[in-house]
């Protein structure tokens, strides 16, 4: 249950998200564009923790985009908050997401959390920080590891 689990990653086109099932739970893995990444400091003023300086997540993986490979986000797919499954709302500027600047992340339909496009939890909603990144490695340019920091464990 607890073993590592490999995911093809070489067809997955800028902006699009697959989830890999991992431990039971949702993983999401993000081919993010180049003008999301560099949407990712824009929000810094209205998250919750922006350096990521708490959050639950490898060493490796530091800085606003949380990622091995900037284009690349990996993340369990389960709100900090209850545990639900935030929804992948990459379009920009959602009106129906509440006041605060939208340009593409995770929302959370259940009770209003919202994550950037780096997992990064904003201020004033019930979830506490940001998504959890797993442990991953790149065993190749289109094979990801999850669960595992080791290519050895594939």
């Amino acid at each position: 249950a607890g073993a590592p689990v490999k995911a093809d990653i070489g067809k997955l086109e800028p902006g699009q998200m697959v989830v890999v099932e991992w431990r039971g739970k949702p993983v999401y893995v993000l081919h993010r564009t180049d003008a999301q990444l560099e949407d990712l400091p824009k929000l810094d003023g209205i998250l919750k923790d922006p350096s990521s300086a708490g959050a639950d997540q490898p060493g490796y993986v530091a800085g606003e985009g949380r990622s091995i490979r900037p284009e690349l986000f990996v993340a369990v797919g389960l709100c900090t908050h209850l545990g639900c499954a935030p929804k992948f709302r990459p379009e920009v500027g959602s009106a129906d997401l509440g006041g605060d600047e939208w340009l593409g992340g995770f929302f959370c339909p259940c009770h209003g959390s919202k994550f950037d496009l780096a997992g990064r939890v904003y201020k004033n909603v019930p979830a506490p920080t940001n998504l959890f990144v797993p442990p991953h490695v790149y065993l190749s340019e289109n094979v990801l590891l999850i669960g595992s920091e080791s290519k050895e464990d594939a």
